[in-house]
């Protein structure tokens, strides 16, 4: 049966994988191209310690647990409510529960997990501290027809709602019907009560949060709140990985992988979680994360130690403080900055790696390796390096994750990855082109810089090659447009910079900690503009914290301290902040830079830091400036062309 290009349910994995049964692959493709595209359908997913074959979670339906037996009519023996009796082909006869009992526990065990939660329980009436959406259960029989069902007195066993057959389920016979599928999913339930209102994103979020550990990236914790005899947990802005992100992460792949991702993307959170998967399936694996700035490589590090540490009991959960005393200290994993990694672990000097590569490749020398390496803006490295890092490499598990968007490339690198790896990615890499970060006004803003100005222009592309520079594609999320502040001199400009972010953390309430400074220039001849930046805040009484003032202070920063951020632009790449300043604009592009192509990926990676609000200000002109001066020319004229409009 040929189905048109439709939008089909989320499926996790995307793809079923290849020791799949004949029937799970059915009812996978079946389910993915029936369900509603809001509907998720998890594939034999781990949740706390118990894997269901398949969990469907929809904003009208709630949640449905489904077995799956490839039992023919050959194989009952024996069958009631508890038990059924087995024989194999091979004649081997066994008693197992009831596969709509094996369905019933796996459903508990997920709402078990879930009903701790106060957000998600009704806290009064009939169904006090049960679940707020219904929940339920089925059998699917892959290999058995209801015609079969009715000749051997199967229905008495099992209930028709809370079974479905071949025929209900097979879109090449003659009976599928996509309403009656739908139509079973919706009755499986024991207590069939519909939803008053649909489940929101924030809700399925929540439920993700719960069953899923690795997809977890924050929530606010209050201490569990007594209710009657009840303890349940107060969670509140949970964030968790979205679903594409969610899939890439459980759906790497094992050997060598490359994630290439637009800014804003989650690459680093994919990475992260990476990690912390490989780490709990291989306990003994010595892990390395590497990346080329040092203030990543320590968000980085507090990220994997929020993630290691992060309870699988929530009830566990330390609520005094954000890392518990008795930390586990990343175990098994390693992250460094390239740069610390050859002096503290290899304890040598770049100039060294083109005759140390001569050594590992003679085996006259030893050095450390590991079972998995995982490299952050992997754009930065260099030829050698990547030949380095791939020669420490295990070669049994050749487990080496390469992320990176060559549009945030601010280093004149010439390379193909199979030359400098020794490993082919052919077939083995994924594209992130979503920029879930900023809104889309400032993708839509960064993008257009970029676009007039680099001379990558003509590769931007959609498709999967490696080397080309993707097109963002914006989520839905809106936000104000950038503003542009252009002022006398750079004091004043830094005046009205102050003044805005009073105004957001005053009159938006956004904390000082998610408020970023980029410059680009320390210091001219002239002007000691960083010098101007902390006496303004000084003066307005502003907490701040300078990122990169040296390098005790690109390790030790701590995004959440109430202060806010002053760096260079070239040390902010990978992180993200809600409101983002970019002062000074008029140095860039810097004279004394021959690449001009640099400068315009910086300024593109400067932008591309703020999650809400963006605003560029300069007080001289420069190639960039005169850019600038035409949007906000551009600006007035549509809003003057509006004004006349409506008069």
């Amino acid at each position: 049966m040929y189905v048109g290009a439709l939008i089909m349910a989320i499926t996790i994995p995307e793809t079923i994988r290849s020791s799949a049964t004949a029937g799970e692959r059915l009812l996978f493709r079946t389910l993915k191209i029936y369900l509603p595209d809001d509907y998720i359908v998890y594939y034999e997913p781990e949740i706390l310690g118990k894997r269901p074959d398949f969990v469907i979670i929809g904003p009208e339906l709630g949640i449905v647990v489904l077995e799956v037996k490839d039992y023919t009519k050959n194989t009952l023996l024996q069958v009631n409510h508890e038990e059924w009796h087995i024989v194999a082909s091979n004649g081997e006869q066994s008693v197992q529960k009831s596969p709509l009992k094996q369905a019933r526990d796996n459903m508990f065990h997920v709402v078990d997990v879930l009903k701790k939660d106060k957000n998600l329980v009704q806290l009064d009436g009939k169904y006090k501290f049960q679940l707020k959406f219904p929940y339920g259960h089925g059998a699917v029989f892959t290999r058995l027809y209801t015609k079969d069902f009715v000749q051997e007195g199967l229905y008495s066993v099992i209930e028709p709602e809370f079974c479905l057959t071949r025929d209900e389920i097979d879109p090449d016979k003659e009976g599928f019907s996509e309403e009656m599928l739908m139509e079973k999913i919706l009755n499986m339930f024991v207590v069939p009560y519909r939803l008053r209102e649909p489940l929101t994103i924030e809700d399925i979020n929540a439920v993700r949060y719960h069953l899923f550990p690795e997809v977890r990236i924050s929530a606010e914790f209050k201490p569990p709140v007594p209710y009657q005899d009840q303890l349940l947990l107060s969670l509140h802005d949970i964030k968790t990985m979205d679903l594409h992100q969610e899939n890439l992460a459980k759906q790497i792949g094992d050997k060598n992988r490359l994630i290439r991702g637009v800014a804003g993307s989650g690459k680093t959170i994919i990475l992260a979680s990476r990690a912390k998967m490989l780490a709990k399936q291989n306990p003994d694996w010595k892990i390395l994360i590497l990346c080329y700035n040092i203030s990543l490589a320590n968000a980085i590090q507090q990220m994997i130690l929020h993630m290691m540490n992060e309870p699988e009991d929530l009830f566990d959960f330390d609520f005094s403080s954000t890392i518990p005393e008795n930390a586990v200290n990343n175990q098994n994993i390693v992250v460094r900055n390239f740069h610390s990694w050859l002096k503290n672990d290899l304890k040598i000097h770049e100039r060294q790696i083109p005759s140390l590569l001569e050594k590992l490749k003679n085996k006259e020398a030893i050095l450390p390796t590991y079972d998995a390496i995982l490299i952050d803006e992997g754009q930065d490295f260099d030829p050698d390096w990547l030949n380095l890092v791939s020669s420490l490499l295990n070669e049994k598990t050749q487990s080496l994750l390469l992320v990176e968007d060559r549009a945030q490339s601010i280093y004149k690198r010439k390379r193909s990855l199979a030359q400098d790896t020794g490993l082919s990615f052919q077939g083995r890499s994924k594209v992130l082109s979503i920029n879930y970060r900023n809104t889309q006004q400032i993708v839509k803003f960064a993008w257009d810089f970029y676009r007039q100005h680099s001379m990558f222009k003509k590769k931007v592309v959609k498709r999967d090659l490696e080397g080309e520079i993707i097109a963002p594609q914006s989520t839905k999320r809106k936000g104000p447009e950038a503003g542009i502040i252009k002022a006398k001199h750079f004091p004043e400009e830094m005046q009205l910079v102050v003044r805005m972010i009073k105004n957001l953390h005053q009159q938006r309430n956004v904390p000082l900690h998610e408020i970023l400074i980029l410059y680009r220039v320390k210091k001219t001849f002239k002007h000691p503009y960083i010098d101007t930046i902390k006496r303004s805040l000084g003066d307005a009484g502003l907490p701040y914290y300078w990122i990169t003032e040296n390098d005790t202070s690109k390790r030790s920063f701590e995004k959440e301290d109430n202060r806010v951020k002053i760096s260079t632009i070239d040390s902010s790449k990978g992180l993200d902040f809600q409101a983002v300043f970019i002062v000074n604009v008029d140095s860039m592009p810097f004279p004394l830079e021959e690449d001009k192509e640099r400068e315009v990926s910086l300024l593109y990676i400067g932008m591309t830091r703020a999650k809400e609000y963006l605003c560029l200000s300069y007080s001289g002109e420069s190639e960039f400036t005169q850019y600038l001066d035409s949007v906000k020319e551009e600006k007035l004229k549509s809003k003057q062309g509006i004004k006349a409009t409506i008069q």
